[in-house]
Order: structure tokens, then C-alpha cells, then sequence
């Protein structure tokens, strides 16, 4: 459906929401995650080719998880100009809160052909306990 100037002078509200997603995507989405979480554990998933593993930071505190680095720009020769320039570089930050608390000595992070997968165990503390009843 298309808004006619009209339709703006009316309702100046009614493109808000487009408004709202563009700004949205003018924001860093870059590294773009999976996490899932199961019992025991979260697991992020990460595309970030283009990147040194070295280049890569992953830090924990508590129940939140960061991923920084930097995505370094593709380097073009002197002859050359950008016809199309879609590819994001530079730094990054994205920090992941999670539903419980991270056991940091345990996590374990993998990173291969441009994928980083990071293993999250839920600290043993935070982890249900059952609790047996005494009879009197």
C-alpha cells in the first residue's frame, strides 16, 4: 500500500512504525547470533567470516555473555572504487544476556571456517536442587 502525502498530513503518526525499523537497522546487527538454551547449558552460534580467530574477545559476567572484535575493511587497490559496498567491517560488540548465571571456568568456544560456536554452562549453584523431605 502506498502512503500519499495526503494520507502523511492526516495521520503523521502512521509511517512511525517504518521510521522505527529503519533506525533499527541502522544499529550494529553485526555478528548476527543463534542461542539456544538447553537444561544445563546456552550455546551461541556466530557468523563472523572475515575475522582472525586472535581477533575475536569473549568475555563472561554473571548471566551475560560479550562477543567484541573487529571485522577488518577488504582493502581495494588504487584503481579501484566501490561499485556496490554491502560487506560490514570494523568493530563489533553484542552482549547476550542469558537466563542464568554463566559458569566461566567451564565455557568453551570453538571457531572454524567462520563460525564461532560458544558452550555456556549454567553455574552449578544456580541449578535446581530437589530437596528430600524428613519424616518426623
Amino acid at each position: 500500500m502506498t502512503t500519499t502525502y495526503l494520507d502523511r498530513i492526516l495521520d503523521p503518526w502512521k509511517e512511525s512504525g517504518s521510521l522505527s525499523r529503519s533506525l533499527n537497522r541502522t544499529t550494529c546487527e553485526f555478528p548476527a547470533v543463534n542461542v539456544w538454551v538447553t537444561g544445563e547449558e546456552a550455546v551461541i552460534s556466530s557468523e563472523i567470516p572475515g575475522t582472525n580467530r586472535e581477533a575475536i574477545d569473549i568475555s563472561v559476567s554473571g548471566n551475560t555473555v560479550t562477543l567484541r572484535g573487529t571485522r577488518p575493511t577488504e582493502e581495494k587497490k588504487e584503481n579501484e572504487s566501490w561499485h556496490r559496498h554491502e560487506l560490514w567491517h570494523g568493530d563489533f560488540d553484542k552482549t547476550i544476556k542469558l537466563p542464568f548465571n554463566i559458569d566461566a571456568e567451564k565455557v568453551n568456544a570453538s571457531y572454524r571456517n567462520g563460525i564461532l560456536h560458544v558452550t555456556l554452562p549454567q553455574l552449578e549453584s544456580d541449578k535446581p536442587r530437589k530437596i528430600t523431605i524428613k519424616s518426623d
